[in-house]
């Protein structure tokens, strides 16, 4: 019964707390429109100060010229999850989101609500409320500016001011960090387009939880391969010191290529489960400009992989793009040939395209914008390293090239171990000496190497992959005899 009185006595404080800084609010506003002035002003502040005396922090959601999310708001939020779910906050609307665990919720408070919470002995109240974007606001108006702006704001007394401003708010951006990590889920993030109502304001992108199972213990490399991977990254990740004594933005660099089933994607997916790290998986053709592709670059977070797959596939970053469509123009202009298009529609075509350039994407991984933040790991994909501009991968930039090779017979016997649990068979000579004369990926290896049915066993799936790779074999003669008949009939001409 007593906790009860208490639990509603606590209540009741925060209630009438909350009531008299709107009371508050309310006289002081209409004081300041009867009194400010350069003549009345000092005069109507110290008669404000009599009749409200209680002092507010606003903390947005967006610092300065809203382009990245506030730190300190992400804190807040994260606090006043805590504080929302007590008894005595007064909070009667939460917000559920999923946390980690399979029935886990965080909750939150909801828009327009207010929260009591009491630090030493002193009595605050925090308000969560929005405002929707101004209808001409300049550059962040119009269709640049349709999320609401979003907002914390803190009353307290002014005698309760330097423990406030001194203590409390650092102590609660201390504890907001400490829940963000307990609560911390990874997630895989894609990015929107720019045609997407939910692109601006904190909506550059999409997530959902990132799951990968795959890690370097069940990678398919050469053990010295993959230990030096693992060298490199924990480098990276236990290298602030090094890298702010040095002068070099915390990050790095990593170019995957080989040919197509190769790993490259289950690399990505290791190096992440390996850092505990997020990732962001970047789609060049859905990025408008280098501008936006700064923005959403900016809205990375730390501890994160950003990654562009196939980027010789993603835009044509070699600048050849319009010397081509010139050569052609002008080929078909002296064959006299007609186009079949409008010329006002191929530009319109054009300019509804991407137009991020090479200079855009080497500013993103090497410019000025590449050092807001840190701990960051930007990871190039491609099956035709050749066809890449070498600006785009040297060293600076792609800093570690890491080629992902076809099967050899060591990655075979670690993935024969994975996935038929076996470490020794009579067909492993068989398979060594195939490997050695034919290419084949670890992917179709795997492919092989998986039970097709309640019966399938070592056996049967080795035997398989030796018939596969004999397949193979035959067909890479018949392709070399028929290679070779073609040029001795071109000799014989």
């Amino acid at each position: 019964m007593e906790e009860s009185s208490a639990a509603w006595a606590s209540l009741n404080s925060g209630v009438v707390l909350s009531l008299i800084a709107v009371l508050c609010s309310m006289v002081w506003n209409n004081l300041e429109g009867l009194f400010f002035g350069r003549r009345f002003n000092r005069q109507a502040r110290r008669l404000a100060a009599i009749v409200d005396p209680y002092l507010s922090v606003t903390i947005a959601e967006y610092d300065g010229g809203r382009m990245k999310q506030s730190d300190a708001y992400k804190e807040v939020q994260a606090y006043l999850q805590r504080a929302s779910c007590d008894a005595g906050g007064g909070v009667r609307h939460l917000k559920a989101e999923t946390a980690k665990g399979a029935d886990a919720l965080v909750l939150s408070m909801g828009d327009n609500e207010e929260v009591a919470d009491v630090f030493r002995g002193v009595t605050v109240s925090w308000q969560a409320y929005s405002t929707p974007p101004p209808e001409n606001g300049g550059y962040w108006g119009g269709r640049h500016g349709r999320a609401d702006r979003r907002f914390y704001h803190l009353f307290f007394l002014e005698r309760d001011r330097d423990l406030v401003l001194g203590e409390y708010l650092p102590y609660v951006r201390r504890e907001g960090r400490a829940v963000m990590v307990k609560n911390r889920k990874r997630k895989l993030f894609t990015n929107l387009s720019a045609d997407d109502d939910r692109w601006w304001g904190n909506r550059m992108w999409s997530h959902v939880a990132f799951e990968h199972p795959k890690t370097f213990e069940t990678l398919a490399m050469k053990p010295a391969k993959k230990k030096e991977i693992m060298d490199d990254l924990d480098a990276f990740r236990n290298g602030k010191e090094y890298y702010a004594r040095v002068g070099k933005p915390w990050k790095r660099g990593y170019l995957l290529y080989g040919p197509p089933g190769t790993g490259k994607s289950t690399m990505i997916a290791a190096m992440a489960n390996y850092l505990d790290y997020d990732i962001y998986d970047i789609e060049l053709t859905s990025v408008r400009t280098n501008t936006d592709l700064r923005k959403i670059f900016i809205e990375t977070t730390n501890k994160s992989i950003i990654v562009i797959e196939d980027i010789d596939c993603s835009l044509d970053l070699t600048g050849k793009r319009k010397k081509k469509k010139k050569a052609k123009d002008a080929a078909a202009a002296k064959d006299g040939d007609k186009k079949d298009g409008d010329p006002e529609e191929e530009e319109e075509k054009d300019k509804e395209g991407s137009k991020v350039t090479l200079s855009g994407v080497l500013n993103f991984i090497d410019g000025l914008w590449s050092a807001c933040g840190g701990e960051r790991i930007i990871v190039f994909t491609t099956n035709h390293v050749d066809k890449l501009d070498p600006a785009l991968i040297r060293r600076g930039r792609m800093d570690k090239h890491i080629e992902m090779s076809y099967c050899c017979f060591e990655a075979f016997k670690f993935l024969a171990k994975i996935y038929l649990g076996v470490e020794s068979h009579h067909l492993f000579d068989a398979v060594e000496s195939l490997l050695a004369e034919v290419e084949i990926t670890p992917a179709d290896v795997s492919e092989n190497l998986t039970p097709k049915s309640d019966g399938g066993n070592a056996d049967t799936c080795l035997a398989d992959l030796v018939m596969e790779l004999k397949r193979m074999k035959a067909e890479k003669a018949q392709a070399g005899g028929k290679e070779a008949a073609a040029v001795a009939a071109d000799d014989e001409e």
